[in-house]
């Protein structure tokens, strides 16, 4: 795409723009680029110069609609090496083939690319999408014009559908076993990646300590409210209600990082005898610090983590989780992106907003 005169991409080129150039009808353009018959040969190869001179393309929703061909559905997916993302994904696909649909996925966290980057490289391939996009569902929404958006764990904004989790729920199931557990010193392990936390500066100290004299509900990290996850301002909020001595850190999306945390955790606050974590991946991370630190579980330092991963099962001690049905969560983004596709249910609307709910499950771990 060349840029105009002042520097800015030039808007790519419409229908209608060839249509105007070669001299003929939007219908005509439309047979020439699907190779649809009822046109000379020759108008048929004059437009499709043009329209190669021009850079237009046509979007693979109007060619679904020429041509008849099943519905495509784009999944954005932050990151394929988190196991709970290849269960969503597997549960999107599997339900979606059932219907004869076909989904292709664009895995977007890598190389600093963010889910609106995943949605325009699925738009002209897709009629639909379904996606973690992380905060980018208005624009998401306004690339793909009126092709049904599905986002999830984000504010819906413009999109066509969504699905949430009730975090608040999950945070009273898990801070609510703690302290009656006994636990007194219970902290929170939340995610710094980006993609993850609400719009605001990124963390900048491991550890801030918190109690129920806190005037703020859902302090983040480093004192600035903003930084910390929709799932860590539950957490903190619960926490704050409690009266239990707290702590709020946070790490990288990994059990590497998780594990470094919190080590650096434990040394500060060696009296710690709970830690919740933003999830399961994490979580195994912190039991591999606990277990390090010389403590035991759950007898010394109770560990929950979240999303009910099949990873959990397989750790030694086996890990207490809030967990979703991830297969339920695929069926409900399929379910709604049907309904939204048929008519069934109008763009927006309050049957096109879905909350769904995590469970405890009690292991070795809590």
């Amino acid at each position: 795409m060349s840029p105009t005169s002042s520097g800015r991409p030039a808007k790519p080129a419409t229908i209608l723009d060839v249509a105007a150039a070669a001299g003929v009808s939007r219908q005509t353009v439309t047979r020439a680029m699907n190779g649809m018959p009822g046109i000379k040969e020759t108008t048929r190869e004059r437009v499709q110069e043009l329209a190669r001179e021009l850079g237009y393309t046509p979007s693979r929703f109007a060619k679904g609609l020429v041509q008849g061909s099943r519905t495509s559905v784009g999944l954005a997916i932050p990151d394929l090496t988190n196991p709970y993302f290849p269960a969503f994904a597997s549960s999107v696909v599997e339900l979606a083939t059932q219907r004869g649909w076909h989904v292709v996925v664009d895995d977007y966290g890598h190389g600093g690319r963010t889910g609106l980057d995943a949605v325009d490289h699925l738009a002209p391939q897709v009629d639909a999408i379904i996606g973690y996009l992380g905060g980018y569902a208005d624009q998401a929404q306004a690339a793909l014009g009126r092709r049904p958006l599905i986002v999830l764990d984000e504010t819906p904004g413009g999109a066509a559908g969504s699905i949430n989790f009730d975090y608040a729920h999950a945070a009273r199931l898990a801070v609510d076993h703690l302290w009656n557990a006994n636990r007194r010193n219970i902290a929170y392990l939340d995610a710094s990646d980006y993609r993850r936390r609400a719009p605001g500066p990124a963390p900048e100290n491991p550890v801030r300590q918190g109690s129920a004299d806190e005037r703020d509900p859902a302090p983040s990290p480093d004192g600035v409210r903003g930084s910390i996850t929709v799932r860590g301002r539950a957490v903190a909020g619960r926490l704050d209600q409690t009266g239990a001595s707290w702590s709020l850190f946070a790490a990288e999306e990994t059990a590497d990082a998780a594990r470094a945390a919190a080590t650096a955790l434990l040394q500060e606050r060696p009296g710690t005898d709970g830690i919740l974590v933003f999830n399961d991946l994490m979580a195994a991370g912190v039991l591999k610090a606990v277990a390090d630190a010389g403590l035991r579980v759950p007898e010394d330092c109770a560990v929950v983590g979240m999303d009910g991963i099949p990873l959990g099962e397989l750790l030694t001690p086996e890990l207490s989780t809030l967990a979703l049905d991830l297969r339920e969560v695929g069926r409900a983004a399929v379910e709604l992106l049907d309904g939204l596709l048929t008519g069934a249910v109008a763009p927006g609307s309050k049957d096109a907003r879905l909350t769904l709910q995590h469970q405890l499950i009690l292991r070795s771990s809590a």
